[in-house]
């Protein structure tokens, strides 16, 4: 009992920890406009601006302190002297160090003050030590100046914190481009008069007119015309959409043919796009696992840094001197702090949130977007998700020639109304049959219907029918396709059975490829129905599923999720997220599918526009690919600190091997610049 209420207890954290997500996104703009700024946002901007104000003036005066720098002049064969030298370099890098270091030096209090070292407790001990150190030399007057490292080290970081900062907003700024695919303007139809207002002007209810090549200004529905709609930026859905009239349309889509005229449904922050554009800015505000271990990486290494550099210190003073020993220790703290850590994992995130979105995969919870790759078991809800959720013929049996089986069935059932009746001409209009002409047509009710096609009489309806008409049926394979519990429709001309047809939930095409893909990834794949036993069998045969528990009411949705949780399953339940919302919440991954416009799905981590199961194997190659690349990023970042610190520290120093903060700075920049083009690859995954 004690794990039940655990488990309602872990569901209920989940639903008030979905809940409170929503609360803090109540300040996204009402209207999509360019000029209008969430205050979060606003407050981003002005924090971007503010590094690359400080960069600018940082660099301008990194010029003279190069250009002044002993050291430097050195190595290029240059020689410059000024009056007060060392006193112009002091002045020029106090004004670098107090003005560019200000935003890593509140860093450094406020982490100390928390007692969290992390990247800032980093960068502001290696800047302060490199300061302190330096003007320290300039009084005593003797020892190596370290301005210009002090100069390097400050404008790296800023264009680091720069490009984190904007890459974060980079990320957002997926979402403007998103933006920019709403038009600003909308043709209103008032009064058979069409005028022109601002598309942030629409109200619900209002009619528009949406001419060939135009984009729909907001969502609503078709109440006249017929087209084709481009959806594929929102969607993901590559081939143009049939609409007509009752048809939803997104705004934003593309209408590419007919003339058509729209009611508008939804507006400002209510429409599908915004709901997208919240939701991605959720998402990448939702810290993810691996940012914390980024931070715990910065952690460590502060402290290994802190090590060494007083043991190399300690060593170096017996050993050497005092001044070779202070300059070891700084050039070791100077080293330890690698640009490329506070870039590894958002440069990630944004390129990945992007990706999904613009391919219908709409990421709520990061951290379980990264739960993702640990997968060991999913559940598939059946109708709908693996099924169309729409009755149709799965096989035709026929004892005469099939076309004119069909022409006669379909000539018969067009006179009905019955969904059974529908699916057969559906069935055979695809096949390109026409129906002939029925004379004398007559309903049997609850058996099915009677008619003279071509002069012979015939029967179509239920076996109850046939039983009545004295027919026995003998054929094997009708006899199978009854055990699998689909419905059979017999058909009778001239008093002989000539045929039948086995009508299902159709199974959707991507169910086979998405449940062979995810078997080849060593993945369990169950499937979950309120469906009799039979058709849960016939349809995970059919599907090679490995297991499925059949007639599940609802709320009994999330006990199996449970069961699997407890065998020690990581479970992602795909469900549409109407009935399916306890499971999603309890499984581990929750993901709703096709849910369409609709994309307020509180109970599901992982939305998938699409109706379509195959993209359930994309999220978990996307979630692999991601993570890999946050932890490669993490190594480039931090790895070359395992030959960095010890010659810093001055280990082969005997064999004339002893490297300078400078070669530090350099290697450190390097590491930043893979780290960027690391994640830039991401762009190349093709999903």
């Amino acid at each position: 009992m004690g794990g039940h209420n655990h488990h309602h207890k872990h569901t209920a954290e989940k639903y008030h920890h979905r809940h409170k997500h929503k609360d803090i996104h109540k300040h996204t703009p009402e209207h999509l406009d360019h000029k209008k700024h969430t205050p979060e946002h606003s407050g981003h901007v002005h924090h971007i601006e503010d590094f690359k104000r400080r960069f600018i003036v940082s660099i301008i005066l990194t010029i003279p302190v190069l250009l002044l720098s002993e050291m430097i002049q050195k190595w290029f064969g240059f020689e410059i002297t000024i009056p007060m030298q060392k006193w112009v370099l002091l002045t020029l890098s106090s004004v670098i160090y107090f003005y560019g270091g200000y935003p890593f030096l509140k860093g450094l209090l406020q982490e100390i003050k928390k007692k969290q070292p992390g990247m800032m407790t980093l960068i502001g001990t290696a800047i302060s030590v490199a300061f302190f150190y330096s003007a320290f030399t300039v009084f005593v007057g003797f020892g190596k100046e370290f301005f210009w490292e002090l100069a390097t080290l400050i404008d790296v970081m800023l264009i680091g914190h720069y490009i984190e900062a904007k890459s974060v907003l980079g990320a957002s700024r997926a979402l403007e481009e998103l933006v920019k695919i709403m038009p600003t303007t909308a043709h209103l139809v008032k009064d058979s008069q069409v005028i022109e207002i601002p598309v942030s002007k629409l109200k619900k209810g209002d009619i528009v007119l949406i001419k060939p090549g135009e984009k729909i200004p907001s969502d609503g529905i078709v109440i006249e015309g017929e087209s084709y709609v481009n959806e594929s930026l929102l969607t993901g859905e590559s081939k143009p959409v049939l609409k007509k009239k009752g048809s939803k349309v997104i705004g934003g889509s593309i209408n590419e043919q007919g003339v058509l005229k729209v009611r508008i449904e939804k507006t400002g922050e209510e429409t599908y796009l915004s709901q997208v554009i919240k939701l991605v800015k959720q998402a990448q505000e939702s810290r993810s696992k691996t940012q914390d271990l980024a931070n715990k990486a910065a952690a460590f290494l502060f402290y290994i840094a802190v090590a060494v550099g007083t043991a190399t210190y300690i060593f170096w003073f017996f050993y050497g001197s005092p001044d070779f020993a202070l300059e070891r220790a700084v050039t070791v703290l100077v080293i330890a702090c690698p640009h490329a850590l506070g870039l590894a994992v958002p440069l990630v995130v944004a390129l990945s949130t992007s990706i999904t979105a613009k391919n219908g995969i709409l990421i709520r919870d990061r951290r379980a977007f990264e739960q993702a790759k640990d997968l060991t078991a999913i559940i598939f809800d059946k109708t709908g998700t693996l099924t169309e959720g729409k009755f149709g013929v799965t096989d035709v049996i026929s004892f005469i020639d099939e076309d004119d089986f069909l022409k006669i069935a379909a000539s018969i059932e067009r006179n009905s109304e019955h969904i059974i009746a529908k699916a057969i001409v559906d069935f055979s209009k695809r096949k390109g049959i026409k129906p002939a002409d029925v004379s004398d047509y007559r309903t049997i009710p609850g058996k099915g219907a009677f008619g003279i096609v071509e002069g012979k009489q015939v029967y179509v309806g239920s076996p109850n029918l046939v039983k009545e008409l004295g027919i026995e049926i003998q054929d094997e394979r009708i006899v199978k396709l009854q055990k699998q519990g689909k419905t059979v429709v017999f058909v009778i001309i001239d008093g002989t059975l000539a045929g039948a047809f086995a009508l299902a939930d159709r199974i959707k095409p991507q169910s086979y490829e998405a449940v062979k893909q995810l078997k080849s990834m060593g993945i369990k794949v169950f499937m979950l129905t309120g469906d009799a036993e039979e058709v849960a069998k016939t349809v995970s045969e059919e599907l090679e599923i490995d297991d499925y528990f059949a007639q599940v009411l609802p709320h009994e949705k999330a006990e199996k999720v449970q069961l699997l949780k407890d065998h020690g399953y990581k479970v992602a339940m795909v469900g549409d997220g109407i009935n399916d919302a306890p499971a999603l919440v309890t499984a581990d991954v929750g993901i709703a599918i096709g849910a369409g416009t609709d994309v307020a799905i509180e109970s599901a981590d992982i939305i998938l526009v699409k109706s379509n199961p195959a993209d359930v194997p994309k999220i978990i190659k996307l979630s692999k690919v991601t993570y890999s690349k946050m932890v490669q990023n993490l190594w480039w970042a931090a790895g070359y600190n395992i030959v960095a610190i010890p010659l810093a520290a001055g280990i082969l120093y005997n064999y004339g091997l002893v490297i300078q903060p400078a070669i530090g700075a350099l290697l450190m920049s390097i590491s930043t610049v893979i780290v960027a083009i690391n994640s830039q690859t991401l762009r190349r995954y093709k999903v």
